[in-house]
C-alpha cells in the first residue's frame, strides 16, 4: 500500500494527513446529517412538525421520526391528562359568601385541533388565555344561580352544571374537559353554624318521625290483634249458639232428649237422702245407705201416761 509521504529537509520523508482529516470531517458530517434527521417522540406525545417555523406534520406517532435535517424540526407536546386547579371566592344567589373556593379542572389536548391552538394561542399559554378567564367565570355564575344552602347540600348537582358548561365552552377550542370537582368550599362562621343547626333540626324530626311511624304499627298490631281476638270470640260465640240451636230443635223434635242426656253424662251413682220430705239430707258422696242412721228421721214417742 502506497503512503503519501513528503520530503524534509534533511531529505527524509514524512506522512500526508491532510486527505486523512478531510475523509474524517466527511465522516464526522455524515453522522450529524444523520442524527439530526431523526427525532424520538416519547409514549403519552405527539409530534409536531415545523419547516422553517411552518407546520407542516402533526400526530407523529411516538417512536422514531424523520425529518429534513437543519430544515425541518419536530416539537413533542403532551397529551396526556393534566390537572389545573384553581383557587377563587364566589358569591351565592342569597348573596352568602363563598370563601377559598378550591376547584379542580382535568383536560387533555384534541389532537385534531392541536395545530390551530398552537397557531392561535401556543400550548404554553392554554392555561392562562383559555383556563384561567373561563374556569373561573363559569363556576361562578353557576353558583350565583343557587341558595348558599342548596350549594351545601347538593354540590354534585352544582359541580355537574358547572363540568356541562366547560365542556361547551372549551371543546370547541380543542381542550378536552374530562372531569371537574369543587373540593372545597365554606362560608362565614355564622352561616355555617346556621346549617349545621339546622341539619341537626332535620335529623331530629327524622328520628321523631320515625318514632311516629314506630309507634302507629305498634297501634295498628294492636288493632289487629284486638280484631283478631273479637273474631275468635264471634267464632265461639257463633259455636255456642249454633249449639244451643241444635239442642233446642233437637229437644222441639224429641222432648226425651234431656232425659237421654242425662242418661249419657250419668257416672252410675245414684244420690241418696235422709230425713223427712219437709228437710231432706241427700248424699251425693257414694255413701251407702249402711252407713246412714235414721234415729233422728222417727218421730218420738208422745203416748200420753195414764191416769
Amino acid at each position: 500500500m502506497q503512503k503519501f509521504t513528503t520530503e524534509n529537509k534533511e531529505g527524509g520523508t514524512q506522512p500526508k494527513w491532510g486527505p486523512i482529516v478531510i475523509v474524517v470531517l466527511i465522516v464526522l458530517a455524515v453522522l450529524i446529517v444523520i442524527f439530526n434527521s431523526f427525532t424520538v417522540v416519547n409514549e403519552g406525545f405527539i409530534g409536531v412538525k415545523y419547516q422553517f417555523g411552518k407546520i407542516v406534520g402533526q400526530n407523529l406517532s411516538a417512536g422514531l421520526n424523520f425529518h429534513l435535517p437543519f430544515i425541518e424540526e419536530i416539537q413533542q407536546v403532551d397529551t396526556r391528562e393534566q390537572v389545573y386547579p384553581v383557587t377563587t371566592d364566589a358569591y351565592t344567589s342569597d348573596t352568602q359568601t363563598v370563601d377559598s373556593l378550591q376547584l379542580k379542572l382535568n383536560y387533555c389536548y384534541d389532537g385534531t385541533k392541536l395545530p390551530e391552538i398552537i397557531r392561535t394561542i401556543g400550548v404554553n399559554n392554554v392555561e392562562s388565555k383559555l383556563l384561567v378567564p373561563n374556569v373561573a367565570k363559569i363556576s361562578k355564575d353557576e353558583i350565583g344561580k343557587v341558595k348558599a344552602e342548596d350549594l351545601v347540600q347538593n354540590r354534585s348537582t352544582v359541580q355537574n352544571a358547572i363540568f356541562n358548561s366547560l365542556k361547551e365552552t372549551l371543546e370547541p377550542q380543542g381542550i378536552i374537559v374530562t372531569a371537574f370537582a369543587i373540593e372545597n368550599l365554606s362560608f362565614d362562621d355564622a352561616f355555617e353554624q346556621s346549617i349545621q343547626a339546622k341539619v341537626i333540626a332535620a335529623q331530629d324530626a327524622l328520628k321523631m318521625q320515625n318514632k311516629t311511624a314506630e309507634k302507629e304499627e305498634e297501634a295498628k298490631q294492636k288493632v289487629i290483634a284486638a280484631q283478631a281476638e273479637a273474631d275468635s270470640q264471634k267464632i265461639k260465640a257463633d259455636a255456642e249458639a249454633y249449639a244451643i240451636e241444635a239442642v233446642q230443635k233437637q229437644l222441639t223434635q224429641s222432648p226425651n232428649y234431656i232425659e237421654y242426656m242425662k242418661i249419657m253424662n250419668w257416672d252410675g251413682v245414684l244420690p241418696q237422702a235422709i230425713g223427712t220430705e219437709i228437710n231432706p239430707f241427700i248424699a251425693l258422696d257414694g255413701v251407702t245407705s249402711g252407713n246412714l242412721t235414721n234415729s233422728g228421721n222417727t218421730t218420738p214417742n208422745t203416748t200420753p201416761s195414764g191416769n
